[in-house]
């Protein structure tokens, strides 16, 4: 049986079940299939490490590597041991690209969608990149933005929700699909028993009048928003050649939560980007509690080959290393302040087994006494937290 291993976003996790399912198909038993990404250095750091490590622990297994850091450097890639074939973004959905012989490494032209197995799927619906911020080396990975029809991202989700409570719209900038918000309520309408459909992160530039509409009317569509933030402080906001500046992430943090009280913000950030100096990344640190980002995804700034931020003057590493550590340190603690505010309150949780669930916000719950199994959803009322972890009893 074929294996896969994903690193880096959530599209990356949906295509990495398509593709194991091919090379399987396609005769490749027993064969690794890594798809690789190229956010930061560290990322790619792992996916050689991976690569190395099956390697020597079972010689003569046939590894298959995709991805966008494969798609950037394909002949780096296929140096490394143990590699049969390198497979680019342009043809890495496609079976043919798995049983022909190599074609040349090209990005993907079109939007393929796949979902992961589990109790919830993952529905890729845009792909690529328009925007070209300094640090960001993707779109040279993924080409540029398109989206999935509405109406075969509709047909996908009727069929995913047969088998899943709760989908995931994935894009490497997802909203910047043509038409997000019209999308969103096909998705619904097509799948009047899904329980929950969730957003990946999100453009704060791209959210319009319609898309909070949507937000506002949705009750289906989980109250998190997870944002594509990076910084707070208006002058790196402009050397990252963001299109947001402090003051939107303040306005549209309370526009989310004046439509729907309670809901749950997070966000991507990049702690040490060059030229950062302390008080930037003190505002940074302290905007965190100022809007309320419960949810974390932080990045020490990792150079990337060819990006104009890779010729800015860099921070140390350690001093970038620090940074972030702070900044993750400031969302567990408005983490602890969010999941303390839900003590008493009824949630509506996806079980994933072990006892352990996931409330609309994004939270992790565990109940208490007899497990339900995975895939389940049950209402229980929060009776604590760690900080970390809600607990709660079923209702």
């Amino acid at each position: 049986m074929a294996e896969a291993l994903s690193f880096g976003c959530r599209l990356n996790a949906a295509e990495s079940e398509a593709m194991r399912r091919l090379a399987e198909r396609s005769g490749w038993a027993g064969a690794l299939v890594v798809n690789t990404c190229a956010v930061t250095a560290e990322a790619e750091a792992q996916a050689r490490q991976a690569i190395r490590r099956a390697a020597r622990e079972a010689p003569g297994r046939p590894i298959l590597v995709t991805g966008c850091a494969a798609q950037i450097a394909p002949d780096a890639w296929a140096s490394l041991p143990g590699v049969a074939r390198v497979i680019g973004n342009g043809r890495k959905l496609d079976p043919a690209a798995w049983d022909a012989p190599p074609a040349p490494i090209t990005v993907a032209d079109k939007v393929v969608p796949a979902a992961s197995a589990g109790t919830r799927a993952f529905l890729a619906v845009q792909q690529g990149c328009d925007h070209h911020c300094t640090f960001c080396v993707i779109p040279q990975g993924r080409g540029p933005s398109r989206g999935l029809p509405i109406a075969e991202a509709a047909g996908e989700a009727a069929a995913l929700a047969e088998r899943h409570r709760e989908i995931v719209l994935t894009g490497v900038d997802l909203a910047s699909h043509p038409d997000l918000p019209g999308l969103i309520r096909a998705v619904l309408r097509a799948a009047p028993g899904l329980a929950r459909l969730r957003l990946s992160s999100l453009d704060p530039a791209a959210l319009d009048d319609r898309f909070w509409a949507v937000w506002a009317e949705e009750e289906r569509l989980a109250p998190a928003l997870h944002l594509s933030v990076q910084h707070a402080d208006d002058l790196i906001l402009k050397r990252m050649r963001r299109r947001h500046r402090h003051l939107d992430l303040l306005a549209l943090a309370r526009r989310a939560r004046d439509l729907r009280p309670g809901a749950a913000l997070g966000g991507d950030l990049i702690a040490g980007f060059p030229t950062e100096t302390e008080a930037q990344h003190a505002w940074l640190e302290a905007f965190i509690a100022e809007a309320g980002l419960a949810f974390l995804h932080v990045f020490p700034y990792s150079p990337r080959l060819g990006t104009p931020a890779a010729r800015m003057p860099p921070l140390p590493v350690p001093l970038r290393r620090d940074r972030a550590a702070r900044l993750r340190a400031a969302g567990l603690r408005e983490r602890a302040r969010f999941l303390a505010g839900r003590i008493g309150a009824e949630e509506e949780v996806l079980m994933e087994g072990k006892g352990l669930g996931m409330t609309a916000h994004g939270a992790a719950l565990r109940l208490s006494g007899n497990p339900a199994p995975p895939g389940t959803l049950l209402r229980a009322r929060v009776t604590g937290t760690d900080g970390a972890t809600l607990s709660g009893e079923h209702i």
